[in-house]
Parts: C-alpha cells; sequence; structure tokens
C-alpha cells in the first residue's frame, strides 16, 4: 500500500506525513526521524511483515555501516513510547521473532478528492492557494533545512553522563547480575575523568527496563547525555553494545560493538570510557590516560564471584562468593575490597565492632599491596578511620587519595 495521502489514519491515531506528526484525543507529538520512517514502513505495508533487513535499508541504506541491530531496537521502543504500546501486549506493533514487524491495526487514508468538476474562478482561486502555499512550504522546508544544518554542525557540549543499566541479552534471568555489574564498571571507568559529571549507580539503577525517554531521563537526572546499551556473556566470551546520545537536542553521537575473552574485561571497560570521552570531546590528563590504559588481565571466575558478591542480598552467600573469588584468584585485588565492606556490614548485623574491624582492615591492608591505586580500598579505608577509629586526618587522607 502506498501513502499519497497527507494524513492516514490507523487505530486511533492519525499521521500527519508531512509534519511527521502523531495526533490521539487532541495531543500532537513530533516522531524523532527514524522512529517516523520504521511507522511509515509499517503502514505502506499493512497487516504485512516487515523485515529488519527492510528496516535497515529504510534506516540507513545499505553503505552506512552501523550497528543497526541497537539503532533498530531503540527506534521501534521509542516508536511503541509514542504510541502507549509495549511488546510484551502489543495493540498496534507485533514482534515477529527473528524477522521483524507487523502493524496490527487497519490503515486509512483521510485526503479527499478533490471534485471533478469546478467554475473557471474557483480553479484560478485555487491555483493561487496553490502556489502560495507551495511557497509558505518552501520557505518553512529552507528554515527547517537550516536549522538542521546548524545543529548537525553545532559542537557537541557533554559535560555530565548517566549510564543506563545495560540490558541482558542472554535470555537468562540469571545472568543480570553481569549486565549490572558491567553497568557500574562503566559507570567507575568514566568516573576517573576528572571534567566528566557521572551519576551515581544508585541513582539510574531506578531506570532499569523503564519506557521513559531519552530527554526526559536527561531532564530528572540533570545530564546532558546518556550512555545505553546491551551486554551478554556467552561461555568465557562477552559482548558490549554501548551507544551515546545527546539529550538536548536528541542526537545520537556514536555507537560499537565489542567482542572479548572475559579475561579482557577491564580492558574492554577502559576501551568503552576512552571512546565516550573522545566522542564527547573531553582531554584527558595523562594521569587519566594512564588509569585508563592500565587494565591487566583477570580470571574470569574470579571476577563474575566478584560481580554474583555484589549482587548478592543474603551476605552470607555473597560472603561464600567472595571467598571462591579469592580461592580462583588470590591476587584479585577487588575480592579484598568487596570483603571489606562485608565485615563492615557485618557490624551492623551480628559481629561485634572489635572483631569486624581488624578483619576489614586486614583485607583492605592485602587489596592495596596488591593494588596501591585501587580508589574503592582507600575510600573504604577512609571510612573505617572515620567512623570506628576517628582517625579524622588519617581518613582525609585516604578519602583524598581516593579522589
Amino acid at each position: 500500500m502506498s501513502l499519497p495521502a497527507q494524513t492516514v489514519r490507523f487505530g486511533p491515531f492519525e499521521l500527519d506525513l508531512r509534519a511527521a506528526e502523531l495526533r490521539h484525543n487532541g495531543t500532537k507529538t513530533r516522531l524523532p526521524e527514524q522512529p517516523f520512517q520504521v511507522l511509515v514502513a509499517l503502514l505502506e505495508h499493512q497487516a504485512e511483515v516487515v523485515t529488519r533487513e527492510e528496516l535497515r535499508q529504510c534506516l540507513w541504506g545499505s553503505d552506512t555501516f552501523v550497528d543497526f541491530e541497537q539503532g533498530l531496537n531503540t527506534a521501534v521502543k521509542r516508536l511503541r513510547e509514542a504510541l502507549g504500546d509495549s511488546a510484551e501486549k502489543p495493540q498496534y506493533i507485533e514482534t515477529v521473532p527473528r524477522h521483524g514487524y507487523r502493524l496490527m491495526v487497519p490503515v486509512e487514508r483521510l485526503d479527499s478528492a478533490a471534485p471533478a468538476i469546478v467554475d473557471a474562478s474557483a480553479r484560478r482561486r485555487r491555483i493561487w492557494l496553490t502556489a502560495s502555499a507551495l511557497l509558505l512550504v518552501a520557505v518553512a522546508l529552507g528554515v527547517i533545512w537550516r536549522q538542521q544544518i546548524l545543529e548537525r554542525f553545532r559542537p557537541v557540549k557533554i559535560e555530565s553522563l548517566a549510564v543506563l543499566p545495560l540490558v541482558n541479552l542472554s535470555g537468562n534471568p540469571d545472568e543480570e547480575y553481569f549486565a549490572d555489574g558491567m553497568t557500574e564498571a562503566l559507570i567507575t571507568e568514566l568516573g576517573k575523568v576528572n571534567p566528566l559529571r557521572v551519576i551515581s549507580r544508585q541513582s539510574v539503577m531506578q531506570y532499569k527496563g523503564t519506557n521513559k525517554t531519552v530527554p526526559q531521563i536527561a531532564r530528572e537526572l540533570h545530564v546532558d547525555g546518556v550512555v545505553e546499551g546491551s551486554a551478554m556473556r556467552v561461555g568465557d566470551k562477552v559482548r558490549i553494545t554501548t551507544q551515546l546520545i545527546q539529550a538536548n537536542p536528541e542526537r545520537h553521537l556514536w555507537s560499537e560493538s565489542y567482542q572479548r575473552d572475559l579475561r579482557d574485561i577491564l580492558a574492554l571497560q577502559s576501551e568503552v570510557a576512552r571512546a565516550i570521552t573522545n566522542e564527547v570531546k573531553i582531554k584527558l590528563t595523562p594521569q587519566e590516560q594512564t588509569r585508563l590504559a592500565s587494565a591487566r588481565p583477570v580470571n574470569p571466575d574470579a571476577y563474575q564471584a566478584v560481580l554474583r558478591a555484589k549482587s548478592e542480598k543474603d551476605s552470607q552467600k555473597a560472603f561464600a562468593y567472595l571467598q571462591q573469588a579469592i580461592a580462583f584468584d588470590p591476587t584479585y585485588a577487588p575480592a579484598y575490597v568487596e570483603l571489606a565492606f562485608y565485615y563492615v556490614d557485618e557490624t551492623y548485623r551480628a559481629r561485634p565492632v572489635k572483631e569486624a574491624v581488624p578483619l576489614a582492615r586486614a583485607a583492605l591492608d592485602k587489596a592495596l599491596d596488591l593494588d596501591p591505586t585501587l580508589a574503592e580500598a582507600h575510600a573504604m579505608l577512609g571510612y573505617i578511620k572515620f567512623w570506628f577509629d576517628w582517625d579524622w586526618s588519617g581518613a582525609e587522607a585516604d578519602l583524598k587519595r581516593t579522589v
């Protein structure tokens, strides 16, 4: 079905094709370019499946190389948000697994046909009105085109970022800990860059599985840009897809997919962080460049055990995971830092302070012996000195070292 009409109705919605404007119950919504193109393709193939490859050709063409899977998923997600639809219980857009999408409601063209016979004066009047309208449209299109060109070449200025929870693409809910751990790791890596303000993990985790748009999230968190993506682990291989989006005006700046061995996960996290800082034009100091480049291989089993411990709500199970991590790799410093966190938490449960704090301090000493630059270890040591030792100057020194 072709769409020569300017306005098309489907279900309770009307779409103005010329203005890329969606109307519903008197409300008008301007659709971003890619969700609009997806909707047009679905309308043109009413009740038919539009394949993912056809949508790729429609959105990017054959000569553009992007991670179209992530881009298409994002475009469909935004379109469903605009329609108030969901992938789980679709009313308008049906997902055909591993194939494409189908519009579920009938489509109707609204433009009425012109009468066959009109008098000469009416015809002349219509010609003049049409010419005037075309002139106005041309001027408007010129203004829009100029604005788009200006927006395209406007320098990117992102000084604050939110890393949204990475989506777990494994299909296994038990792997959520891995995607959450990767989210926290990216936040930590980007947080090492001083000019960049990065929102904390606690603040962004509330948006896990949210239907809110990027501009809305950015307004709520007061940030200039958002990083979103997905993570998947298969055996000892890990795949991460990330994209950087400017919030206002909303603009896709960069996307990339990475696949590495799990033992190189720390280097991968640093590589992603460096790529993002390059895109937002943050100039790294030599010290920051060194920190982001100094990532040694890790024991995959130890790394995963620490991630499981962080996400485990049962303290005894978390402790068991940390013991496993240290058994897998006694030289993995982050395991000892998490062990110190566990012992300090025990002071709020059943273990006496005079027993728990020395154990926490011993774990931190071991961590700093293995890696004197580990910021998390200095932060916890400063916490212990402040709350348990009342060593104000010592706490201040460790917290400054953390920063």
